[in-house]
């Protein structure tokens, strides 16, 4: 993984040059900080592996709704749990502490580029139709 200063988000797709398709990963800056504090273990933004890490907004609040990042919309499909994947690349204690915590898998609705810096805005809530 890499840090970049925009990328291409696409729609039902995924991010441009990432080799996942389908879903964006999104995690708090802030949950990672606390980590850090709570256990004293290292643990870099990028180290959770997620695709986009954000500051000042409860990711969990977004799941079931559509939200913008930049010029791309999205759509918050389930949170991120943690995983043994995040543990064997990063600190066991990441499967306790990231409980409700690990971040949210979202959609693109629509693509539009997304820059480091750019606002999440909430749209709508999605209701499922039966």
């Amino acid at each position: 993984m890499a840090s970049l200063s925009s990328v291409e988000a696409q729609e039902d797709a995924g991010l441009s040059g990432d080799r996942y398709t389908g879903q964006v990963t999104l995690i708090e800056l802030e949950n990672i900080e606390a980590f850090t504090q709570a256990t004293g273990l290292g643990l870099a933004p990028d180290m959770p592996r997620r695709n986009i890490v954000t500051r000042g907004i409860r990711l969990n609040d977004l799941e079931g709704k559509r939200f913008r990042v930049g010029g791309a919309v999205f759509e918050g499909l389930e949170l991120c749990e943690p995983c043994s994947l995040f543990a064997r690349r990063t600190h066991r204690e990441v499967l306790e502490f990231f409980v409700g915590r690990g971040g949210l898998r979202a959609r693109i609705v629509a693509g539009g580029e997304i820059k480091v810096g750019d606002a999440i805005e909430g749209i709508a809530s999605v209701t499922p139709c039966a």
